[in-house]
């Protein structure tokens, strides 16, 4: 099922929120389009691929893609990077630790001069005309790990951060009642299970208040649209305890 998030007429972004199919966790995959250029960001494994390809093709020419930006390292963000190197001339954004690790996913040599890495501030990276904003969410939840602020439809698509796990009739769609969402939708066992820790969820939300964003979408779950419900997450991750701030000896237990 595709959701078009934010339509101009020149500059389109949308949610694909169903793909997966089977055992694999449910993931949301994305697409920005400008002037009929497009970028795919976290476009999953082989679980998602040919069914991403045939719903992409209804906004832009799979020829066009340009980038597939990775978030970060893991499978149900890229694993699908061979397929993707194959059919297009696109490159693959993603931190400057796991560039390494991509080959890993593709046939030798696919990669060679495909690779764009990003440095530990994050970049800018021209689309058409416009310029999209690459950010650092380091830690949140692995070493390198970077989101996309689109300026223009002023969405900011947040990866790991405010995932949730969610059937995927349901996923993608905004939040309307967020203590009910922390809870039935497992947001707040997701976070304090796979983000670092107290610290960098601080910087990140003080980051991110600098921006004019009007709606957090994740790769998992649910969506967080309007400042009111954007203000309610980000108040809420500010001061949570994940992480290694939650680790004790227990959890570490001898042999």
């Amino acid at each position: 099922m595709s959701i078009v998030l934010y339509d101009d007429g020149n500059h389109k972004c949308v949610a694909f929120t169903e793909l997966v199919q089977g055992e694999g966790i449910q993931a949301n995959q994305f697409a920005i389009i400008h002037d009929g250029d497009g970028m795919l960001l976290d476009p999953g494994g082989n679980l998602t691929y040919k069914h991403l390809l045939a719903e992409m093709a209804d906004f832009f020419l799979p020829s066009r893609t340009r980038y597939i930006f990775a978030s970060h390292q893991d499978p149900d963000i890229v694993a699908s990077a061979n397929g993707w190197l194959l059919i297009t001339d696109a490159q693959i954004v993603i931190a400057r630790e796991w560039v390494r690790f991509i080959p890993h996913f593709c046939i030798k040599g696919a990669t060679e001069g495909r690779l764009i890495p990003i440095p530990p501030r994050g970049m800018t990276l021209p689309l058409g005309g416009c310029q999209l904003h690459i950010i650092p969410a380091h830690y949140l939840h692995t070493v390198g790990n970077f989101q996309i602020y689109d300026p223009i439809s002023k969405i900011l698509f947040s990866g790991d951060v405010g995932a949730s796990l969610m059937d995927g009739a349901e996923a993608g769609k905004p939040v309307t009642d967020f203590d009910r969402h922390l809870v039935e939708s497992h947001m707040a066992a997701f976070h304090q299970r796979y983000m670092c820790c107290n610290k960098a969820a601080r910087m990140w939300v003080r980051m991110v208040r600098q921006l004019d964003v009007e709606w957090i979408v994740p790769q998992h779950g649910g969506s967080y649209r309007g400042k009111e419900m954007i203000n309610r997450f980000l108040d809420w991750f500010e001061t949570l305890e994940c992480g290694t701030d939650l680790l004790t000896e227990a959890d570490f237990p001898a042999v």
